[in-house]
């Protein structure tokens, strides 16, 4: 049985946190309720405990709270979400509470937002491929269902459009399973969050989507809430309700940047650039979130946005992140100011679980040697880039010019989309063997020939526009003279 111990010891207040004193038997995240002296309640969680004191995280601000006359209510729990299904199509603050101004949710389970660790013998290997309908991802940086996927990202790149797209587009291909979308905005602005909540109705994804939304002007601390309770959301659709669900957190850098403001608060001694030390510690415990467990019907896949500070990717926040979860989409400035959309760098991005998820069943018997070839020959077409500009375009080879061409159609046609246009993987497959077909054949050595002569869509003379001449070296190699 639970028991509210009701205290008036407020003895400091600094930032977000209040220490109470004469404090008996609190516990570590138990939740406690603030009463203002006006009568306005406000929410907090117990950090810290030591003898007859604890150290109280208010979710709000803290002016208004007088040390006097405050009193400081310690519930005997920690901080829970009531869950259900009904949950799907409705829009919350960072707090849980309705935000889209309709009544609350009837909740079937109440979860700790906290959530509860993934036995590692009971977690399944992902295998199944989801189908984003971005070429870029689902040929080349695949999206496993259980895997765990950040997009690295940079101020102004568009990457509030990418979390759109995929929300709206995403499925997982031949399952019969319920797909739902659990989306997370951390310290978004007004604007963006009217974006995204206007494209989720718009297109009809909000049907499917459950939305928590911590607005940039909200309390910073609150950060530190939204992307748990959208966590225990997602677990209870996936292992209550044997659903598939992919969560996006957008953006993991401002929850560090509240981890920090809290930690500064708490007068901890700081890390690397003022992070605290254990913030990888902290950022695993929502990233493995991510998984499936065995004997469940259910998933949960997470792409994770992380904005890198300066366009550095060895900043803490994108460094750690790396080290946790599964690869990374990299988006690339470059690209954008090319006006490629979506401008994912195919050689700056990586799915360490893309050849479990690929393959004949999957997608296609050709899919893993396609894009073997297209990561081959977009190198190869960087080099001819850079030596184009050291020596001029006019002093490379014909094989140079060609993989300049390449490059080109396969930037444009290839990674370069419409924000409304969904590719199926089969349409994917499909542009990628029209760009292969610039090479002759003998120079697409990563496929088997067997799918070769099933797919390729060029010859021998591939690549060669009419009126142009046929190189020398080809020419021989077909025993011209």
């Amino acid at each position: 049985m639970k028991f509210e111990i009701e205290y008036s010891t407020i003895e400091s207040v600094a930032g977000p946190l209040v220490v109470v004193g004469k404090v008996r038997n609190a516990q570590y995240n138990e939740v406690v309720r603030i009463r203002l002296p006006g009568g306005e309640m406000r929410l907090g969680q117990v950090l810290e405990t030591s003898d007859k004191l604890a150290v109280v995280q208010v979710f709000g601000p803290t002016d208004g709270i007088n040390v006097s006359e405050t009193s400081v209510s310690f519930l005997g729990e920690t901080f829970n979400i009531g869950v259900s299904e009904g949950m799907l199509g409705r829009v919350f603050n960072g707090q849980g509470r309705p935000r889209d101004g309709s009544a609350g949710v009837a909740a079937e389970e109440k979860r700790d937002i906290n959530g509860y660790p993934i036995n590692p013998a009971a977690r399944e290997k992902p295998s199944d491929f989801i189908e984003t309908g971005i070429s870029a991802i689902d040929g080349l940086d695949t999206l496993v269902r259980g895997q765990k996927l950040p997009i690295f990202s940079a101020s102004g790149l568009p990457h509030n459009e990418l979390s759109a797209q995929i929300t709206r587009q995403a499925n997982v291909k031949n399952s019969s399973e319920g797909f739902a979308i659990v989306f997370a905005g951390i310290g978004i602005t007004y604007d963006d969050a009217s974006y995204f909540i206007n494209e989720f109705k718009k297109t009809g994804a909000l049907k499917r989507t459950a939305a928590f939304i911590n607005l940039a002007g909200d309390p910073s601390i609150e950060r530190i809430l939204t992307p748990r309770l959208a966590l225990s959301t997602a677990e209870y659709l996936a292992y209550s309700r044997g659903m598939h669900v992919l969560v996006i957190l957008n953006d993991m850098t401002n929850y560090a940047e509240a981890l920090r403001e809290l930690s500064s608060a708490r007068e901890e001694v700081p890390g690397r650039r003022g992070y605290p030390g254990y913030m990888y510690t902290d950022l695993a415990s929502i990233y493995e979130r991510a998984g499936i467990i065995r004997g469940k019907r259910g998933s949960i896949t997470q792409l994770d946005v992380v904005t890198m500070p300066s366009d550095d990717v060895t900043h803490p926040i994108p460094d750690l992140t790396g080290y946790i979860t599964e690869g990374q989409i990299f988006l690339s400035r470059d690209l954008f100011n090319k006006g490629i959309y979506p401008p994912i760098q195919p050689l700056g991005s990586l799915s360490r679980l893309m050849a479990n998820g690929i393959g004949p069943g999957k997608t296609r018997e050709d899919h893993s040697g396609v894009a073997n070839q297209l990561y081959s020959t977009y190198a190869k077409a960087q080099d001819a880039k850079s030596l184009s500009a050291i020596v001029g375009a006019e002093a490379l080879s014909e094989s140079d010019k060609r993989y300049l061409r390449f490059g080109d159609e396969f930037e444009s046609r290839f990674i370069g989309q419409g924000f409304n246009q969904r590719r199926s993987i089969e349409e994917t497959l499909g542009v990628a063997w029209d760009i292969l077909a610039l090479l002759p054949e003998d120079e697409i050595t990563r496929v088997k020939k067997d799918y070769i002569a099933k797919y390729y869509k060029g010859g021998k003379k591939a690549g060669i526009k009419e009126g142009e001449k046929e190189e020398p070296d080809a020419k021989a190699k077909k025993g011209g003279k």
